[in-house]
């Protein structure tokens, strides 16, 4: 199967060398020739599945605990100011 990478690139707004075009362009089929063998995997007894663990709704409930005071959250910094962590500047002016 040959497979247009440069098409694919050029859609994707991803500029290639000749190199990296050689090399995805044997990747690509590779993978295609993968994908293409699963279609002889017999599945004609298979459910489609949207999952396949079984687990449904597993995040816990969203319930409000106690949590570190001020005083115990700035216990180990060594720079702080009027309460909070004092960091250096990330902006510039």
């Amino acid at each position: 199967m040959k497979i247009d990478v440069s098409h694919i690139a050029k859609l994707a707004n991803l500029p290639l060398s000749k190199t990296e075009k050689t090399k995805f362009e044997k990747q690509l089929g590779e993978t295609f020739e993968y994908v293409e063998g699963l279609n002889e995997v017999e599945t004609k007894n298979v459910e489609p599945k949207s999952q396949v663990t079984g687990l449904e709704n597993i995040t816990r409930d969203d319930t409000a605990k106690p949590s570190l005071s001020q005083d115990d959250a700035l216990s180990n910094t060594k720079s702080k100011h009027n309460g909070f962590f004092k960091v250096k500047a990330i902006f510039e002016e």
